[in-house]
């Protein structure tokens, strides 16, 4: 098929290089020239683990094409997906104003049958909008399809060629057949394409981040409840988690969530349960965990230091939201950075893809270091705000070689608490017993 993809950030990069990859024609439109040039130039604009080398692999056999102009890519297209910024307002809302503008203007191009798809993540009612925004200048027929995208970042090229399911919602007939065919490459292994109505489609997306942020927050309250009772949240996760019925993932405590979905998600799915005049009180409860989580490790660490932070240096690994990505949006991270400049602490800082990220938001009111043993230098102790796999294993004689003192503040549960005990560290970490540096566990 012939597919316009219109947004270039992370779900349309993503999108249209995986569907070149099967075989498809596909023309990205975005009005940002430099980033345009920049794709078309074979350079890629965001990390994502396996893109890359699709990207290249589908701009060289000539199938992945980028441009500014909107007319010019959607012309000849078959299906047009809008992979747009829905950004949350002030009041939660998701903006749909870059959609609507879009769908304006397509309907003074359309020349013949096309298929318009919602792929950004947008409230109940949003194809409606779409549909009556092309509509008001449109002579031709189409088709407005909702098919929310359900991508992890730093998996996001093995869920969409391999997907769980794949969600569409239309009533249409035509529609349908056009979608169906389209997405049969990705389902051969028999994971279901599932058709529903447009409402629903654009619900399932918001139901089911707004539940796996649920959980986090869920287990992260376990976790401060263990903590209080001298339980192990280890333990507990693996014995709930053994329950078919609850399963394995997203049962792991921390830092809390962030990145660019389940933080917008949450909050827009709550601010349409007001519109809808319900009060949604369970994901409430679930943001306001979330923004107590981020700072978590703040009161442990200011009680280890007396609650004088003043003049302590701290290394922090990991700057990310999660692992394999190099977005920073609501990074617990960014929140600890802040906390720690406020009480006169300064900071060094390694992550391997997102530091460039956070020194074009926050500059350089921290130190920026290439290897993640130089953030350890003349450190107070080591905060771990991002579950990196180089974080796992770490030379733990570097660390305390390196280190003024052996102290460690885990936000992400990566190390054994006996192991720690064992190598005689000061380690703290999220719903389990703290260790001191007297090899005592402290309960």
């Amino acid at each position: 098929m012939k597919i316009t993809v219109v947004g270039t950030g992370y779900v349309g990069l993503v999108t249209g290089t995986c569907f070149a990859e099967t075989g498809n024609n596909v023309t990205c439109v975005d009005i940002d020239a430099g980033k345009v040039a920049k794709l078309a130039a074979g350079q890629i604009t965001i990390y994502e683990p396996g893109l890359e080398k699709l990207f290249e692999r589908n701009l060289k056999e000539g199938r992945l094409q980028f441009t500014t102009q909107l007319k010019e890519g959607v012309s000849d297209a078959d299906v047009i997906f809008l992979a747009l910024p829905t950004p949350p307002g002030e009041d939660g809302s998701a903006d749909l104003s870059y959609i609507l503008k879009v769908a304006d203007q397509l309907g003074y191009i359309l020349e013949d049958y096309k298929v318009i798809v919602d792929k950004s993540t947008v409230p109940v009612g949003t194809a409606d909008k779409v549909r009556e925004a092309i509509a008001r200048n449109a002579k031709v027929e189409f088709d407005v399809v909702s098919n929310p995208e359900f991508l992890r970042e730093g998996v996001a090229v093995e869920d969409f060629m391999k997907p769980d399911r794949v969600v569409i919602g239309t009533s249409s007939e035509k529609a349908r057949k056009v979608m169906g065919e389209l997405y049969a490459p990705y389902v051969r292994q028999g994971n279901p394409v599932i058709f529903m109505d447009e409402k629903s489609a654009e619900l399932t997306k918001y139901a089911a981040n707004s539940f796996l942020a649920t959980k986090i927050s869920f287990m992260n309250e376990i976790a401060i409840l263990c903590e209080r009772l001298g339980a192990d949240v280890d333990m507990v996760r693996r014995g709930i988690g053994s329950d078919d019925r609850i399963g394995k993932r997203f049962l792991f405590p921390g830092i809390g969530y962030g990145g660019s979905c389940f933080p917008k998600d949450v909050q827009a799915l709550v601010k349409s349960s007001q519109d809808a005049d319900y009060d949604f009180r369970i994901l409430n409860a679930v943001m306001d965990v979330n923004e107590q989580q981020k700072v978590f490790l703040l009161p442990k660490i200011e009680a280890y230091f007396d609650n004088d932070l003043k003049g302590k240096h701290f290394a922090l690994w990991g700057l990310a939201f999660k692992p394999n990505t190099d977005d920073i949006r609501e990074a617990p991270a960014l929140y600890i950075i802040d906390r720690l400049l406020a009480a006169g602490a300064s900071v060094s800082a390694f992550d391997p893809e997102a530091m460039s990220n956070v020194k074009q938001l926050i500059g350089d009111r921290i130190r920026y270091v290439d290897h993640q043993y130089e953030a350890l230098e003349n450190a107070d102790a080591l905060i771990i705000a991002t579950e990196w796999s180089v974080f796992r294993t770490p030379d733990f004689d570097k660390i305390r070689t390196h280190l003024k003192d052996q102290v460690i503040f885990d936000g992400r549960n990566l190390f054994d608490v006996p192991r720690m005990q064992e190598l005689g560290f000061h380690y703290e970490s999220v719903g389990r017993q703290a260790v001191t540096r007297l090899n005592s566990v402290v309960k």
